[in-house]
């Protein structure tokens, strides 16, 4: 990569690092409810106005639930598209050793999910990238082709789901007896949470399945965000991250606050429509104060975790199992939205410190080794 690039792969880099650590922000709440994904969701627990931890559960959830989901899968496609141009440019054969790297991925996010937590994303990244890797070769028309035929296929299943829940056919027991699940994190060991995945792998797997087509659909809004040079260092780039950040704030944050109507009526949309267009404010959001405050220190620890974001995510996924759960410090079943935030900050804290640490002594983190692997081989 030419100099020219550095400051738009240090952006790309920032994006990451946000993005792993605002991912937390959604699971922490899975995790200190040792397991019981309702808590990321207002079927249950949502009487905000009567209550203080409640309110401040679902507005931390507004801005996070789904919005960095989001943004990892746009960074996920403009991360394929550089690497389908470096293809290009070195006259290889595509997607030849990505799908290898894809594959890899797919393995480790089934250890991942097996050892650490059930709602790994990697799985189903890696099975939405196989299938991007051959869209992106046919060029921008076929492009945005597939993008209006996957995001129709996503917007009905959306539609399906939440005339579900106004039908009362949708609650939130949707993910299992949330008494049982709870059950096994506060009392069974390792290896019971370990068979219990693997017992559960399809009902567990259900969201990994039903995300495909948003996964698919936000990988090619980065490959076209990417060509369309929106990252560039340039008077273009800027005005298109400007407008990411009018459209995605002014749009994604009224939509997302939707999320405050009781019931349980707008959980699927926010999550898995409302999510990303605040995600792209956020982009520009943060692209804005980069260029503002080029200086600041916490970029640049950003930008190492970002360059760690595989190492980064399971990290704090194995480091909220030891914290929250039985065969750990058995801190789970928090009561206080408060306290529950704290250990979010906490947990990324230790993150932050990891990173520092380990790229003191090494040039990439432990499981991004192997990329830089395949890369030679590559």
């Amino acid at each position: 990569m030419d100099d020219s690039n550095l400051n738009r792969i240090r952006l790309l880099d920032i994006f990451r690092g946000i993005a792993i650590l605002g991912t937390l922000g959604t699971n922490i709440w899975i995790f200190a409810n040792l397991g019981d994904v309702s808590y990321i969701f207002t079927f249950d627990h949502y009487d905000w106005w009567n209550s203080w931890n409640h309110f401040l559960r679902i507005f931390t959830l507004s801005m996070v639930n789904g919005k960095l989901l989001g943004l990892l899968a746009i960074m996920f496609g403009i991360g394929l598209e550089l690497k389908y141009q470096k293809s290009l440019r070195k006259g290889r054969l595509w997607p030849g050793i990505y799908l290898w790297t894809s594959i890899f991925l797919l393995i480790e996010g089934f250890l991942h999910f097996t050892f650490v937590m059930e709602y790994d994303i990697l799985m189903a990244y890696a099975i939405s990238a196989i299938i991007v890797a051959f869209i992106v070769k046919a060029g921008k028309k076929t492009i945005k082709r597939s993008m209006a035929f996957i995001g129709g296929i996503h917007f009905l299943l959306i539609l399906t789901v939440s005339a579900g829940v106004l039908a009362g056919q949708v609650s939130g027991g949707f993910s299992g007896d949330s008494q049982e699940i709870t059950a096994i994190y506060r009392d069974g060991t390792w290896m019971d949470q370990i068979q219990y995945r693997i017992t559960n792998f399809l009902s567990l797997r259900s969201e990994a399945i039903f995300s495909i087509p948003f996964n698919i659909f936000w990988f090619l809004a980065g490959v076209l965000l990417m060509r369309d040079g929106a990252f560039a260092d340039d008077e273009q780039g800027r005005y298109t991250r400007k407008r990411m950040l009018m459209f995605g704030l002014c749009v994604g944050i009224p939509l997302n606050l939707l999320l405050f109507v009781p019931g349980g009526t707008f959980d699927f949309p926010v999550r898995y429509l409302f999510a990303p267009i605040l995600s792209i404010g956020y982009m520009g959001l943060i692209s804005y104060i980069t260029d503002k405050w080029k200086a600041f220190g916490l970029w640049c620890i950003l930008e190492k975790v970002g360059k760690m974001s595989l190492s980064c995510y399971v990290l704090q996924n194995v480091l909220c199992s030891i914290i929250f759960y039985g065969w750990g410090l058995g801190v789970g079943a928090l009561e206080s939205s408060l306290l529950t935030l704290l250990f979010w900050g906490v947990v990324s804290f230790m993150q932050l410190l990891f990173v520092l640490l380990w790229l003191h002594y090494f040039k990439s983190g432990p499981m991004e080794a192997w990329r830089k692997l395949m890369t030679r081989l590559d």
